[in-house]
């Protein structure tokens, strides 16, 4: 068995995780805006596992690692995924895509809502996977930060393409280069999340936001702009409004972003930085616009006529939870033919229609519009050509960058 030394946490790494578990995208609600309160105690959970035993450091990977696939045999697939992140029928107990599935093909799908955070996921199911053994689970949806470092350490299996042409032939171009899995070889993005500007009209009051720097450099907007606790999702706009690309920027325009910020705070022109309590701040009008995830948006509209967004000319963030197999899954056939199941355009457009995040599977407007035609229009949910081209992903971080970095971010907002 390969021994893996633990990385230790530093103490602005915790405390960005605490922050994501209690109001940030970790606390994302997934279709709600209920989902904020998620967090809390599992939250302490994950964070005594981490610092206890330490993330496992990002060696060379070797490559996934099968057990006998025993998909013809059993027809089932154990499927691990976030809360309020799959459609329900009225009554509340069923899963009418998930069902379709089974109709069709016999394969049975025991689907767990166990991910609560990704932290303390990973606190789960380390101790199984660093030990070469079995998780019980053949899909697991994590963030693409953590999909990155369990392909780094060679956790996850490799995809056949010949099990996922849906998946081939359907993934969006806004989501087919990662840098942390090049050609999607160990992942297949769930949904996606992008960050773009919020604002009350209201309180606007005639003042136009089109841009960060509209944001940071208004006078009329003192003291009513917020920013995101997320390290990637703040530094990431910012590094887009000043003409740098996330995906491959140095130390330097790091420093340069976190300088600028800098300045909104110390002169007063940022209110706060905060998770998706944010919700509370665009609603009231106390913040007049702000960095906003789009899930929360799409909500924040429906429920209110003074609250919109903007796409910043220079781009915006999006990030994606991902499909991974683990190492050592029973079913792995029958995991990579419910995965391309969500790339076929019918059951993407069901899934969208119910839980309103970035769909990353093209082609997918016409099938949701006999659904929903507002959510097919909405380009929160699917972005047409001209908003993909927009869209930047930040780049993967060395475990001494991601320290370096989240320290310097932790001082900017006082956590």
């Amino acid at each position: 068995m390969r021994q893996y030394e633990p990385d230790r946490l530093s103490p602005a790494q915790v405390a960005a995780m605490r922050r994501s578990f209690t109001s940030g995208r970790a606390a994302l609600t997934r279709r709600s805006l209920l989902r904020a309160s998620a967090g809390g105690a599992l939250a302490v959970g994950g964070l005594g596992t981490l610092s206890a035993c330490g993330i496992p450091a990002a060696g060379k990977t070797e490559g996934g690692v099968s057990a006998e696939d025993r998909s013809k045999e059993e027809k089932e697939v154990s499927f691990s995924n976030w809360t309020e992140y799959m459609d329900v029928d009225d009554s509340g107990n069923r899963h009418p895509t998930l069902d379709a599935f089974t109709k069709r093909t016999g394969v049975k799908v025991k689907y767990t809502e166990d991910i609560n955070d990704n932290s303390e996921f990973f606190g789960k199911i380390q101790p199984q996977l660093a030990a070469g053994q079995e998780t019980g689970r053949d899909i697991i949806v994590l963030t693409d930060w953590l999909a990155a470092r369990l392909i780094r350490l060679g956790w996850v299996q490799k995809l056949d393409p010949a099990n996922l042409p849906h998946a081939f032939a359907n993934l969006s171009p806004q989501f087919r280069d990662v840098d942390w899995d090049p050609g999607r070889a160990y992942s297949y993005p769930w949904q996606g999340i992008s960050t773009v500007i919020a604002y009350n009209k209201k309180a606007l009051d005639g003042i136009e936001v089109k841009t960060v720097s509209d944001l940071l450099d208004n006078p009329k907007l003192k003291g009513r702009v917020g920013f995101l606790t997320e390290m990637r999702d703040t530094v990431g706009m910012m590094l887009l409004d000043m003409g740098k690309d996330p995906g491959r920027f140095s130390d330097d325009d790091y420093d340069a972003a976190i300088a600028r910020l800098q300045k909104g705070v110390d002169r007063g022109q940022i209110r706060r930085f905060t998770g998706n309590d944010y919700t509370a701040d665009i609603t009231k009008g106390d913040f007049a616009a702000c960095l906003a995830w789009a899930g929360d948006v799409v909500q924040l509209k429906a429920d209110n006529p003074d609250v919109d967004f903007v796409i910043p000319d220079s781009g915006y963030i999006t990030s994606s939870d991902n499909m991974l197999i683990p190492n050592k899954a029973r079913h792995k056939t029958n995991a990579e033919r419910l995965m391309d199941y969500y790339y076929e355009p019918g059951p993407a457009a069901q899934l969208a229609a119910y839980i309103n995040y970035v769909c990353p599977v093209e082609g997918v407007k016409a099938e949701l519009a006999k659904i929903d035609e507002d959510a097919a229009n909405n380009p929160l949910i699917i972005p047409d050509k001209a908003m993909q081209a927009q869209s930047r992903a930040f780049r993967s971080l060395s475990p001494k960058e991601e320290t370096a970095y989240e320290e310097k971010f932790a001082k900017l907002t006082g956590a």
